[in-house]
């Protein structure tokens, strides 16, 4: 075996995180503007692709797949209540389900998996529903229920229910729109002792899709509430007030979300580029709702459907969660995007992104055009680690965020997709999906999920932790996380993994292949306390560096952070999985040690290199050109 690497070790002052200024995307990046095209309601067309699933055999004990989908796109925006924890550990999960693309003409619909305390079901074949849906929502109902509330794209909302969770027939009815008008998009909760009230969220079609305006409004957002488990409904498609025409002149898919009712105490959170970011409370069981605006947008009354020229603002992207703590107070996190108008349509920022947080304590927004500025502008009301609590980070420690120059088009900012979870002791665990570096098949970044955690209530925030930084997740795509609202020691979720960056279904930005939805358990304890923060802080007995530069010729170099002086040892294999290089034990000090590689020798290639120091082992790739 060829000596292929030299190393140098030099012991660096560990500063304190404070110290550092943030790495950003460079400013050329975010200033790059793409139109956004309406999102789908339907599949778009695209060549059919070879099954490219990633085994499940390498899934780890914490993670496990128990669906697949060829439908790729999971939500235009935020994602809605996808599963549940119910008391007994049991657990429902629903997803968009399709194989047959590109239309997806038969068998689109919820797909289906229960845990039932032991272990997944099998991977469901068909759709839970008889005719083609989308869009599921999940809750309980009933004293063991469960019901799944869906979008048909034409007729209106199918509602598919049992009286026993995980098992029995699917019993089915529809939730019609108002007079002339379909609803879809649909956003669906329960609530009660026995979570027999249904609350439904749906928008009206708007013109553009074949529609009508409904109520002075192009997209209308209508609530409805049953009391009897769906059976008849009290309050039936009705605009509630400050979501009127007096107030906006169109809603869009997928930007509201509920929260997880507590008591009689319900809320959602609405907003998007174009109108206000708000809140809308109810403490009566959902009979009246009172409005609290986040972000007040800087044009209101603004009109997709007939644009005018606008400037370029920071904005809202309309991906959202919203928790009720213990004290009834609501605390939402959203993405961040920036957005503005040429007249002939809108455009949005694919290399802008950030996660936002507010609760019932803190000020709100103003229409400021930098307000909502993650990069410190004049005017951004933003503050790192109180109402910015999420960002792409600096892998590599080189003080800048190296990305390639394509990116996938979900429409959402550069890090989105957020779910809050509100634990014991007043805790809070925010989840995230974000453009990493460092992960890239050549031509985009891949996203991963990552984490970090409030341990009194949203006041502060500890570290930064790539959910989805193990070996088998280097050519992974992980997005549209789910959180169940409720948790024991762990935090419980569902995303959506597949080995190409981008989506086929809205984008068309490859070939339609298998996704994987996978389950995952994310121990508290571990978003807690380990972690990155400030790319620099001592939290695990290793912490390793990506190599930088990364891809290199000659000279690259690894920081590996040390809780106590260790042996260190290297490996390095190739993608045939041959062993290329073996360090002997290298004597090294707590605190950071950088290790320079020399890999002048090595054949051109991607190359997977593993640090161990005592019991602990990380993994990485690096791309030798």
């Amino acid at each position: 075996m060829k000596n292929l690497f030299t190393f140098f070790i030099a012991f660096l002052i560990l500063f304190p995180a404070a110290a550092q200024q943030r790495a950003v995307v460079s400013k050329s990046y975010r200033d790059i503007a793409v139109k956004k095209p309406a999102p789908p309601m339907e599949a778009s067309q695209f060549v059919k692709a070879d099954n490219q699933t990633v085994t499940t055999d390498v899934i780890t004990m914490d993670e496990e797949t128990i669906g697949q989908t060829r439908y790729d796109d999971q939500s235009n925006a935020s994602i809605q209540n996808r599963m549940y924890l119910y008391d007994d550990g049991t657990i429902g999960a629903t997803w968009i389900f399709g194989l047959d693309d590109p239309n997806f003409t038969n068998d689109r619909g919820a797909g289906y998996n229960y845990f039932d305390g032991s272990s997944w079901g099998p991977y469901p074949t068909v759709k839970v529903e008889e005719e083609r849906c989308g869009w599921p929502s999940y809750s309980p109902l009933g004293e063991n229920g469960e019901i799944i509330v869906s979008h048909t794209g034409d007729e209106g909302l199918q509602i598919s229910s049992r009286s026993q969770k995980g098992t029995g027939t699917w019993e089915y009815s529809l939730l019609e729109g108002p007079s002339g008008n379909h609803i879809l998009w649909n956003r669906s909760i329960t609530s009660g002792d026995n979570f027999n009230r249904v609350h439904v969220l749906g928008l009206t079609l708007p013109v553009s899709y074949g529609g009508t305006v409904y109520a002075g409004l192009d997209g209308a957002l209508v609530y409805s509430m049953s009391t009897d488990g769906g059976l008849n409904w009290d309050i039936d498609n009705i605009v509630l007030d400050g979501m009127t025409s007096n107030e906006y002149v169109a809603f869009s898919s997928d930007n509201y979300t509920w929260a997880d009712p507590k008591g009689d105490i319900l809320a959602f959170v609405v907003g998007e580029s174009w109108y206000d970011m708000f809140i809308m409370k109810s403490n009566d069981g959902g009979q009246t709702f009172e409005k609290t605006l986040i972000w007040e947008n800087p044009y209101p009354f603004f009109n997709p459907g007939t644009p005018t020229v606008t400037d370029t603002f920071y904005c809202a992207d309309g991906a959202h969660s919203i928790v009720i703590d213990n004290n009834d107070m609501i605390h939402v996190a959203f993405g961040i995007n920036r957005a503005y108008s040429d007249g002939s349509g809108t455009f949005w920022f694919p290399g802008v992104g950030g996660i936002g947080y507010w609760n019932e304590n803190m000020s709100v927004f103003s229409n400021d055009m930098n307000a909502l500025s993650p990069y410190g502008d004049p005017g951004s009301e933003l503050i790192e680690d109180y109402n910015l609590i999420g960002w792409t980070q600096d892998i590599n420690g080189n003080d800048t965020i190296d990305v390639l120059d394509e990116w996938g088009t979900y429409y959402l900012g550069f890090s989105s997709m957020p779910q809050l979870v509100y634990g014991e002791n007043n805790q809070l665990f925010l989840i995230y999906s974000s453009v990493t570096e460092t992960y890239d098949n050549d031509v985009l970044n891949y996203r991963h999920l990552w984490s970090r955690a409030s341990p009194d209530g949203g006041t502060t925030w500890g570290y930064f932790l790539d959910l989805t930084s193990d070996l088998i997740h280097i050519f992974d795509e992980c997005v549209y996380p789910s959180c169940a609202a409720k948790s024991d020691n762990n935090v419980h979720l569902t995303y959506q993994q597949d080995n190409e960056p981008g989506n086929a279904t809205w984008g068309a930005q490859h070939p339609y292949n298998d996704n994987n939805i996978v389950y995952m358990k994310v121990t508290k304890a571990d978003m807690l306390q380990t972690g990155i923060n400030g790319n620099q802080a001592i939290l695990r007995d290793i912490d390793v560096s990506q190599n930088f530069p990364n891809p290199f010729s000659t000279i690259s170099k690894i920081n590996v952070n040390l809780k106590n002086a260790s042996d260190l040892h290297l490996s390095v294999i190739n993608m045939l999985g041959q062993l290329v290089y073996e360090s002997s034990a290298i004597n090294a000090k707590a605190g950071m040690n950088t290790l320079t590689i020399n890999g002048g020798d090595l054949t051109p290639g991607i190359y997977f290199y593993t640090i161990k120091a005592g019991d602990s082992t990380v993994s990485k790739k690096m791309i030798i050109e």
